[in-house]
């Protein structure tokens, strides 16, 4: 397999806070990987490092042999919390999406946006949670790059909703990209992933693909992670 996306050495810290310290791994062409871990193990921080929108204090990223800041063009990014206006619709979202990207596909977003239900002309700000997870997840998935990032896609988001939300995400991957998808609803997302990678305290506890680590220790990705991020009174990273 091809190699899309090379983390080596990344440290980050927060002045006298532990960020992340020390993360090497490869993302391969074709891998749905989950990025998993309790929050404040510092997924954001390696998420934020790897897209670029925090300089990290040792350590490099490169996407396709590219710095972040070089291949913005080739990550698709879904971050928890949207970055469009609560005033916009749907409608002046698409507009925008296609004046900005090149490689996005205006067909299968209106595509999704049927699938979703969504309403061209609703304002986000009057959509549910639900809704608006839909919204900015049928923009993401609608581009065509090699690398896309979701950042805890379904975070309070209703069982029914997060259903269709996992469809929408099966339905229009590219399986020749990678899929880094952080999340601490496992047991929810577990059948979409190839490999996962534990986080805790700023470092990678583990990584192995799902297929050896189901085998080995007999149990289901949400079994395991309940057992090994069981409560033990330790201190959290951002």
């Amino acid at each position: 397999m091809n190699s899309v996306v090379e983390v080596i050495g990344l440290t980050r810290n927060y002045g006298k806070s532990k960020g992340i310290e020390n993360i090497s791994f490869t993302l391969h062409e074709g891998e749905i990987v989950g990025l998993l871990g309790p929050n404040g193990c510092g997924k954001t921080t390696l998420i934020k490092s790897i897209m670029g929108l925090l300089q990290p204090d040792s350590g490099s990223v490169t996407i396709r042999g590219q710095r972040p800041t070089a291949a913005y063009d080739q990550i698709s990014y879904l971050p928890e919390n949207t970055y469009l206006g609560s005033w916009m619709t749907m409608r002046e979202a698409l507009r925008i999406f296609v004046d900005f990207y090149r490689d996005f596909n205006r067909d299968k977003a209106l595509q999704m946006m049927t699938e979703f239900a969504l309403m061209p002309d609703q304002p986000l700000k009057n959509m549910s949670k639900g809704m608006q997870e839909k919204a900015n997840l049928a923009l993401v998935m609608s581009r065509d790059v090699p690398f896309y990032i979701l950042d805890e896609p379904m975070s309070g988001i209703d069982p029914a909703a997060r259903e269709t939300i996992l469809n929408g995400i099966l339905t229009n991957y590219n399986p020749g990209s990678v899929l880094l998808l952080s999340t601490h609803l496992v047991s929810d997302v577990e059948m979409l992933f190839d490999r996962v990678i534990f986080m805790d305290y700023g470092n990678i506890r583990m990584d192995r693909s799902v297929e050896e680590l189901r085998a080995t220790e007999g149990k289901s990705i949400d079994g395991f992670f309940r057992e090994i991020y069981a409560p033990t009174g330790g201190q959290n990273v951002r």
